[in-house]
């Protein structure tokens, strides 16, 4: 008789609710920029910048459609308020001039 004590046996298992799995780190898969963006302390502008992280989430070929989704909503907020009344502009130099 021995009195060695018997390894344990790796075995695989369904991997259900009771067992946890470290993740499998896959150097293909998306990685977060975790670019830093000060808020600008216009909501719209915020909100589209802040739609730039979608892109930390998706392959590199699903980023063109964020970045275009974000250039189009920046370019809208940009052209509303140059359509927004704003206080009459500085006279010129060359109305000053009589």
């Amino acid at each position: 008789m021995s009195d060695a004590v018997p390894e344990p046996v790796a075995r695989e298992t369904d991997g259900g609710p009771s067992e946890a799995r470290a993740p499998e780190h896959d150097p293909a898969a998306p990685a977060p920029l975790d670019v830093p963006r000060a808020p600008t302390g216009n909501a719209e502008v915020d909100a589209r910048l802040a739609r730039l992280a979608d892109a930390d989430h998706l392959a590199t070929d699903g980023h063109v459609e964020v970045y275009e989704d974000v250039h189009r909503g920046l370019r809208d907020a940009l052209t509303a308020l140059d359509a927004r009344p704003g206080p009459p502009a500085p006279p010129s130099q060359h109305e000053n001039r009589s």
